[in-house]
Formats: structure tokens, C-alpha cells, sequence
């Protein structure tokens, strides 16, 4: 029996395990390259860090100044306008980027003509594609003073044209709509791949006991998309501390006029590279981490309390 056991442990690695190891390889090597050893640049949180030859060489050099850098993140003014910005956005962002593609996917699936469900599906998809730089573009396009094409309208119809760039209010709503616009595509495709994976024989039951559409939504389709609804709600959550970049610094084209309504932590953390204060820069993107982290695990813990089955850990 020991001979036998001890051949059973010499067979366990065969050749299926080195072609799936070969396979796993280029994207083991990319997320050591890009996502864990980027991980040592947490350090400069707590250095003065100052260019002094090579980034190693200055990496080593620089002086240790302990929770300085995140005491002046703190202190200074912007701090609570920036949480603001970032946490109000984001939680807008996470209530509608569930609810419109739960919408959308359900109002598709609904749809009796396969053909027309896949042009509106693609079109919703599309702009997923589309990078902040090319959206940017398109909406000076149609939002600048001089050439834009809202501006025409408003000249051509004998009114004056408008600072759209300089016009605080406008731009909370217009950014939600951007966000969604960008997003809804992709979330309406993972839902409405869950939709398709639903079995039809729960919705002829439903059929032949007499209960309505919105009875097999509610009673069938909704219960059974809860668990994909919970999980992209947690993935969502765990990244309210973060902002898209590109929406708040691309497309209002970093105008000073709408500061305060577009100054979010990612924008803060571009801005203090480019003035050379890269340990502030990295304890602000540190604790964007480190209160993600906290908020996705609280999240997934509370969820996990109310209903096992749904929490992701």
C-alpha cells in the first residue's frame, strides 16, 4: 500500500499540469510584473522622496518621514471637498450602474426579435470601447465657445452662446450621464448573460399558471440574478474611493471654473505628481488601497451575514 501511495504522489504532475502551467505562465509573469512588484512603490508613502540620479538610487536615498506625507494630505484644504466629490459620485455611480443595466439587460431580454436585440446590445456596448481622450474630443466637439455645435444651434436660433466649460451646474448631471453612458453597456452584458443562462421552462411554468411579465420578472428573473447582482454591487463598492480619471480631468478639460465640482482623488494624485510631490501623490494613492480594501471586505461581510450564498468570500 505505501509503494502504491508513493506512486500516486509521483503521478501527480503530468503533462496536463505543464501545459496549463505554460498557458498560466504570460499572465502569471504581467501580474508579478505589473501588479506586485509596482507593490515596493508603497514606500514612498513614507519617504521625502527627491529625484537624485536613478529612481533606485533615489528610491534608497531618499530621507524616512514616517506619516508626514499622509498628515499633510489631511491637513490641507481640498481634503474634504475631494472625499466629497469622489465618495458622492461613486455612490451615485454604484446605485445606477445596477439598476439601468439590470433594467436594460431585462427590457432586451424581453425583446422577440433576436436580430434587433443584438443591434441595440452592440450599441450599448460600443462606447465601452471608447477611450476618455476620444470622448473628451467629442464633447468640446459639441460644448466649445467658438465652434462648437450646441453654440451654432443657440447663435442660429438668435440666442447667445453659453461658457459650458464655466457653468458649475451643469456638470454633476452631465459627468452621471457620461459615466453611464460608458458603463451600461458592459454591465448590461454580463447580466443579460445571465438572463440567457436562466432555464425557459420556469417562465412556460409561469406562463401556463397565468402570471404576467412583470410577475415572471419579479418572481423568476430578478431572484435569479441576484447572485451576479450582489457581486458586481461588492466589485463595485470596493472601488468607491476611486474615480475615473479620464471623466473628471479629460472631458471638463481640467477647467479652473469647475474645480469644485470635479476635483476628485485621482485628479488630486495626477496633480501633486506633476508639481514634483510624489510622496503625497503616493500616500494619497495609498490609502485609496487601503480604504477600498476595508470597504469591499465589509461589504462582502455584510452580505455574507444576510445571505451566505451570495457573498464572494
Amino acid at each position: 500500500m505505501a509503494k502504491e501511495r508513493k506512486k500516486i504522489k509521483r503521478r501527480r504532475w503530468n503533462r496536463d499540469d505543464t501545459e496549463l502551467t505554460l498557458l498560466a505562465l504570460p499572465t502569471t509573469i504581467w501580474y508579478f510584473l505589473f501588479s506586485f512588484l509596482p507593490m515596493f512603490g508603497i514606500i514612498i508613502a513614507f519617504k521625502s522622496f527627491r529625484i537624485n540620479g536613478g529612481f533606485i538610487k533615489s528610491f534608497l536615498t531618499s530621507d524616512w518621514i514616517g506619516f508626514d506625507n499622509f498628515k499633510f494630505l489631511f491637513s490641507t484644504k481640498d481634503i474634504w471637498l475631494i472625499l466629497r466629490n469622489t465618495l458622492g459620485y461613486n455612490i451615485i455611480f454604484i446605485i445606477l450602474g445596477v439598476v439601468v443595466p439590470v433594467a436594460a439587460a431585462i427590457a432586451i431580454g424581453q425583446l422577440h426579435s433576436k436580430r434587433l436585440a443584438k443591434v441595440y446590445q452592440t450599441a450599448m456596448f460600443m462606447p465601452h470601447f471608447l477611450s476618455w481622450v476620444v470622448v473628451a474630443a467629442l464633447v468640446w466637439a459639441f460644448l466649445s465657445f467658438d465652434k462648437g455645435l450646441v453654440n451654432n444651434l443657440l447663435e442660429s436660433m438668435g440666442k447667445d452662446r453659453v461658457q459650458w466649460y464655466m457653468k458649475k451646474e451643469m456638470w454633476p448631471p452631465f459627468l452621471v450621464f457620461m459615466n453611464l453612458w460608458k458603463s451600461v453597456g458592459y454591465g448590461m452584458v454580463v447580466y443579460l448573460a445571465t438572463i440567457t443562462g436562466i432555464d425557459k421552462t420556469y417562465y412556460e411554468a409561469a406562463g401556463i399558471d397565468g402570471a404576467t411579465i412583470w410577475q415572471q420578472i419579479r418572481y423568476i428573473t430578478l431572484p435569479l440574478m441576484k447572485n451576479v447582482i450582489i457581486m458586481m454591487f461588492i466589485m463595485k463598492v470596493g472601488g468607491i474611493f476611486y474615480s475615473d480619471f479620464g471623466l473628471f480631468y479629460q472631458v471638463p478639460r481640467d477647467s479652473n471654473s469647475l474645480y469644485n465640482v470635479v476635483y476628485t482623488l485621482d485628479v488630486y494624485v495626477y496633480k501633486q505628481l506633476r508639481t514634483s510631490t510624489t510622496g503625497m501623490a503616493a500616500a494619497a494613492a495609498f490609502m485609496q488601497s487601503v480604504a477600498g480594501c476595508i470597504t469591499i471586505l465589509t461589504a462582502n461581510a455584510i452580505v455574507r451575514k444576510i445571505d451566505r450564498d451570495s457573498a464572494m468570500i
